[in-house]
């Protein structure tokens, strides 16, 4: 796709704002909303332990989302920006009381897995996490940890492409998947608008460190790096819940 974008005058030079934003958008092409395993989700094809396989995998990932956020605020030396990025944190870890709309991410997800069947233990005891999923999801926090808080904000912004992905799920699976409460699709719904917030922060940070072609390109690499978690986590989860799974197997 990066092909048929405009380029600058100079291969040394960096790319107009609005095109290094269209090659970051661009990476759209490779994220995980076109994977088989997600495409096959959102149609409504799959069996309910494979729905209940892949909320419990991707609950690994929910709940590892704040530490790669605080990973990335304890680099950051600027304070303007750690105070826009703790929003993240109490997004996922929730607030205040901890209850309804101040529960977080991490418990409105836990209402997820409990609808489609899952028990609370289940899920937070990480017993049906594949390796392949640990291991995307901790080099993606482990990634964190050790860049500078530029790439850590840069990483995020697969959010990007989000709303579209929760949209579908929002729209598809009261009739494809009727056995899930409909209570348990809150996450779906309100990550959408916090999404837009983060994504209008990453690209303004993006935009700003990235004042030399070398650094718009690393940042399309570390980009393309969070895709690639977000496509493995999916590879794990294809291969661990076949259609033929055992059922004494079956989460």
């Amino acid at each position: 796709m990066n092909a048929a974008l405009p380029t600058a005058a100079s291969g040394t030079l960096p790319w107009p704002a609005a095109e290094f934003e269209a090659r970051l958008r661009a990476k759209e092409a490779g994220y995980h909303i076109h994977h088989a395993f997600n495409q096959r989700l959102n149609s409504g094809a799959l069996a309910p332990f494979q729905v209940r396989g892949w909320v419990a995998n991707r609950f690994y990932y929910q709940q590892a989302i704040p530490m790669k956020d605080a990973a990335v605020m304890s680099n950051c030396d600027d304070r303007e920006t750690r105070r826009r990025w703790v929003l993240r944190l109490l997004d996922h870890d929730g607030h205040d009381d901890f209850a309804g709309s101040h529960a977080g991410g991490i418990e409105v997800w836990t209402q997820l897995g409990i609808a489609t069947g899952l028990t609370r233990d289940e899920l937070w005891s990480q017993r049906h996490v594949q390796p392949g999923v640990r291991f995307a999801v901790d080099a993606y926090v482990n990634f964190a940890r050790r860049s500078c808080w530029q790439e850590g904000v840069i990483s995020s912004l697969t959010e990007m492409f989000a709303p579209k992905i929760h949209a579908d799920r929002l729209a598809g699976w009261p009739s494809h998947y009727p056995w899930i409460d409909a209570s348990g699709l809150a996450y779906f719904r309100n990550r959408i608008p916090l999404a837009q917030r983060d994504v209008e922060h990453g690209l303004e940070v993006a935009q700003g460190w990235c004042d030399t072609r070398a650094k718009q390109e690393r940042a399309l690499a570390v980009l393309q790096f969070k895709l690639d978690v977000l496509w493995s986590l999916l590879d794990a989860v294809e291969r661990a819940y076949p259609d033929d799974m055992a059922t004494e197997k079956r989460p």
